[in-house]
């Protein structure tokens, strides 16, 4: 990074630290390889570690003989709840539970629950220099038990009643052992807990079974006196007498209401039909009668007499006249008979009103015993309460009190938890995995070497490239034909305008005029000879220098096949920079987006800020510094300047491209330190004179590395001819 200006901003190429790791891949191919080495060879060194499980499902359990009443009240007890099933696991890793295993299975006379007295060198340096507590101060047993509890893992299995238990251990077959030996040992001791709890709770439970006898006959009898004292005699077991004698004079009270007023209503049917004339044999109560049917039968005789005597007699015969007399006789005996009938449902309501009447005094009489029936009620709620509540106590315990009882002569009370599965001794060791340690190491180290490989190449600066102070957009050309490609052959090249004196010419002679431009369009042919700009691009990337420079003898022609050669390495993936040193600025024209950008010039005139010169070509990836705004002869002054901004620029970009015009090999050699350069002819129309000169000219001065840039086909021949 001592290449870039401290005012220049900086951007990290990513495609150059993949090259740097590319570069070094045997190296760090090699460095992976011997850390996968060391890696296999500590994986096999370790002693092998074997490690089995047995797992405890957490459930309650009852005898066989136990009703499915008593499974399912003690399957909703606290054994489902999360902090029950934490409690055994603390209670699996319980010191007690640990030394029951340990001396079952002898495990204090094995020397690998007691590294202590088989200590390690270093440990007994520790020690002696009292960084380290001496661990043959503990109690063997304490020992054994710190070992044994390094070596053991019990957890819960997330989202269920199970515990597991892992142990490991040097030896397979104990590495089984010991779990299955622990939950041997855990299970007999939660059943002999219950057998215990059982125990206790028959002798808790006998005196206050005898206690609760006394208090329940006692309360049923108080319900009893109660009850005969206070005539609360019960009927049908729920209801007391008074209640129920109430609800009978209310029933038939309600029946004899209904009864008087169909009476009245039926009554009322009967004088509204004979007040109105109107034909009364349609009530049901008139031809329910036997004697309005009979008469209704001799009334219909009579008048089908009638109706058969008209057709033959005048209506004065006195045939016709005893017939009609004997209808009007009936017609009177119905009406009679009708009002006899109006009389009989009358009688009906008035005895219905009276039976009304008589039966509300009773009911009078029936609340207000039913009302103390009531109060007295209470009393005997209250007693019926108590005995009740003595009764269901002592039913339950004596059903708590048989459970416990038969449990405790039986021995039989299982513990609420069983072995799902049992450790087996396991056949591969648990640690170390050879595979996984080797893998994991090479790939860490493979990773850690490419790290340092880009922090390398960061902190030298060849991975930072400098960009613009203010970038701006790339913008495309309304030409796409304008926008130059190493793989298109057919470009389009600058305007040839004639030769002017580049900067490195002022610097000899100050006082030569600079001719004005004039643009005449030319191209450059396509030729895929070893001297194209294709070729010469191909030559760059291949080569280490860190600058080139570029002579255009002939003028802007040459400049442009220096601005496509420029591109063709930026396209390709160079990062790559080119200094305006020309007279008349045409790279400047081709390249820049804004012609009056500060450049060389105003760099070296002190006008403008190293990073604000630096700027993105407008159709690729490379950088630009313009020729500049200021004075051309003022700025040359400070040409030896030049060395430092070239030497910083070299350190930041894979190539940095001096275009200088028409210059000679006097003002090229003030520039360049070291002959650790390449110079570039740009000739694209050969010229066999110009060409001849400056190949003697520049190889005289101790250039070896000079490359001749043209399309001419007989550019060959003239290199040829040169050399």
């Amino acid at each position: 990074m001592s290449g870039v200006a401290r005012d220049q901003d900086v951007d990290i190429d990513l495609s150059q630290l993949v090259r740097a790791v590319w570069a070094r891949r045997l190296r760090i191919l090699t460095i992976t390889l011997v850390g996968a080495g060391f890696a296999f060879t500590g994986a096999k060194i370790m002693s092998p570690q074997y490690r089995s499980e047995t797992r405890i499902l957490i459930e309650p359990r009852a005898p066989a003989f136990a009703s499915t009443q008593q499974v399912n009240d003690a399957g909703a007890g606290p054994l489902m709840d999360e902090l029950n099933i934490a409690s055994q696991v603390q209670l699996l890793q319980s010191a007690d539970l640990l030394k029951k295993v340990i001396n079952d299975l002898k495990l204090y006379n094995l020397p690998e629950f007691d590294d202590a007295a088989n200590g390690s060198a270093m440990s007994s340096i520790l020690v002696k220099l009292h960084l380290k507590k001496n661990p043959m101060e503990n109690p063997p047993e304490e020992r054994v038990i710190d070992a044994f509890v390094e070596r053991l893992q019990v957890y819960q299995v997330p989202g269920s009643r199970v515990i597991g238990i892992n142990f490991t251990s040097k030896d397979p077959k104990l590495a089984a052992a010991i779990p299955n030996a622990m939950a041997n040992v855990y299970l007999s001791t939660q059943s002999g807990a219950k057998l215990d709890s059982n125990s206790e709770a028959t002798r808790w439970l006998e005196p206050e079974i005898e206690s609760l006898r006394l208090k329940v006959s006692e309360a049923e009898k108080k319900v009893a006196e109660y009850r005969t004292s206070h005539g609360l005699l019960q009927t049908n077991g729920t209801t007391t007498f008074p209640a129920q004698q109430l609800n009978d004079v209310s029933a038939e009270l309600t029946r004899v209401r209904g009864d008087k007023a169909n009476a009245e209503a039926r009554a009322q049917a009967v004088r509204n039909a004979l007040s109105s004339g109107e034909a009364s044999d349609t009530l049901p109560d008139i031809m329910a009668s036997q004697a309005i049917q009979r008469l209704k039968a001799t009334e219909s005789g009579l008048q089908s007499q009638i109706s058969d005597l008209q057709t033959s007699l005048l209506n004065s015969h006195p045939r016709l006249k005893s017939l009609r007399a004997q209808l009007a006789d009936i017609r009177g005996q119905m009406r009679q008979e009708t009002q006899k009938i109006l009389a009989s449902i009358e009688n009906e309501a008035k005895v219905a009103d009276l039976r009304a009447s008589e039966l509300e005094r009773q009911k009078d009489t029936v609340q207000a015993n039913s009302a103390r029936a009531g109060e007295d009620e209470v009393g005997l709620n209250a007693l019926e309460r108590e005995a009740t509540a003595q009764r269901q106590l002592l039913e339950t315990y004596l059903v708590r009190y048989r459970e416990a009882a038969s449990r405790a002569d039986s021995n039989s009370s299982p513990a609420d938890a069983r072995i799902v599965s049992k450790a087996i001794e396991p056949v591969d060791p648990y640690f170390p995995k050879v595979v996984p340690i080797v893998v994991v190491a090479a790939v860490a180290i493979l990773i850690l070497s490419a790290i340092v490989t880009m922090l390398a190449e960061l902190f030298s600066g060849r991975a930072l490239r400098p960009i613009d102070a203010s970038p701006e957009t790339i913008e495309t050309e309304a030409g796409a034909e304008e926008k130059i490609a190493p793989q298109e052959a057919p470009v389009a090249a600058a305007v040839r305008k004639p030769a002017r004196p580049s900067m490195l010419a002022v610097v000899a002679d100050e006082e030569d005029a600079i001719d004005e431009d004039a643009e005449t369009a030319a191209e450059v042919p396509e030729d895929d000879n070893e001297f194209s700009v294709v070729s010469v691009a191909d030559y760059l990337t291949g080569s280490r220098a860190p600058l080139a420079f570029a002579i255009s003898p002939t003028g802007d022609d040459g400049s442009a096949a220096t601005v496509l050669l420029t591109r063709i390495l930026a396209d390709a993936g160079r990062r790559v920079v080119l200094i305006d040193m020309t007279g008349s600025g045409h790279p400047t024209e081709l390249m820049a987006e804004d012609q009056a950008a500060p450049g060389v010039t105003d760099l070296l005139c002190g006008e403008a800020a190293f990073g604000d010169t630096i700027h993105s070509d407008r159709l690729s990836d490379a950088h630009l510094i313009p020729q500049g705004r200021s004075d051309v002869r003022r700025a040359m002054r400070g040409v030896d300047r030049l060395s430092l901004l070239l030497d910083a620029l070299a350190a930041a970009y894979d190539l940095v491209v001096v275009e200088c015009g028409a210059a000679d090999v006097a003002g090229v050699s003030r520039l360049t330190r070291s002959r650790d350069v390449e110079i570039i002819l740009s000739l694209p129309q050969l010229e066999e004179t110009v060409f001849v000169t400056l190949m003697t000219e520049f190889q005289a001065a101790g250039y070896e590395r000079v490359v001749l840039m043209s399309e001419g086909e007989e550019a060959g021949q003239m290199l040829g001819q040169a050399a």
